[in-house]
């Protein structure tokens, strides 16, 4: 082998070795924060129903539709606004007898079903306002939840406790192992922040009006951050 020759096979590992260091990647963390702030609901949202029944679809059409009346009046007196007023699933339905000898059914009345969905700002007066339904003729009680008017701040504090915790993370990791954070490459809200009831209280409402519980609502997010590292 010529001297040449032998130059360069001694030169090839040295050649080669800086370009193997550059295709390295740089080391990084990446670590989740999570933060949680609770919050007193500030609204209901009550889904409330009327059926009634009679002998002819008219008979029971005109009593749900008088109901409903007194249901609305209800709703004003409470002062809620139109906007936070929604009717859904009106039906008509004729109710039918079997015959147990031939078998035959037979229409024997009419139903008539009709609901309210309301978002009720005033939780103080939510006890007495279910209770004024019952009284004017609601006879189904579907459901009721309870949330928040504006959620904006909450959602943008809870994000702000998620990134302080993955720092706070971060920092306790490097410490233990002795290297550096280095710049963020990366954040990524993980899910989005969501609310959710963390525990339930009752709410004070007068004697005479219907016991409700609010609770409280949990406002979480979850963060996902990357840092470059740098070694000590």
């Amino acid at each position: 082998m010529t001297r040449l020759a032998l130059a360069l096979a001694a030169a090839l590992p040295l050649l080669a070795a800086p370009a193997f260091a550059e295709d390295m990647p740089a080391p990084t963390m990446s670590l989740t924060g999570t933060g949680e702030i609770t919050a007193e609901p500030d609204m209901a949202t009550v889904s409330s129903g009327l059926v009634t029944e009679a002998k002819t679809a008219r008979e029971a059409l005109d009593a749900n539709n008088s109901a409903m009346v007194e249901i609305f009046k209800v709703l004003e007196q409470a002062g809620i606004d139109q906007r936070d007023i929604q009717t859904s699933n009106f039906s008509v339905q004729p109710e039918y007898a079997r015959n147990n000898d031939t078998g035959v059914r037979r229409i024997t009345g009419y139903s008539v079903s009709n609901n309210v969905t309301v978002r009720v700002r005033d939780l103080e007066n939510l006890g007495t306002m279910l209770d004024a339904f019952v009284t004017v003729g609601a006879n189904q009680i579907n459901d009721i939840s309870f949330g928040l008017d504006d959620t904006t701040a909450l959602y943008d504090e809870a994000r702000r406790a998620a990134v302080a915790d993955a720092l706070a993370k971060a920092q306790l990791y490097a410490d233990t192992a002795h290297v550096t954070l280095g710049p963020i490459v990366s954040i990524t809200e993980s899910g989005g922040a969501q609310p959710y009831v963390a525990e339930m209280a009752m709410m004070r409402v007068s004697a005479d009006a219907l016991p409700v519980s609010s609770g409280e609502l949990t406002i979480s997010s979850s963060v996902n951050i990357t840092w470059a590292l740098e070694g000590e």
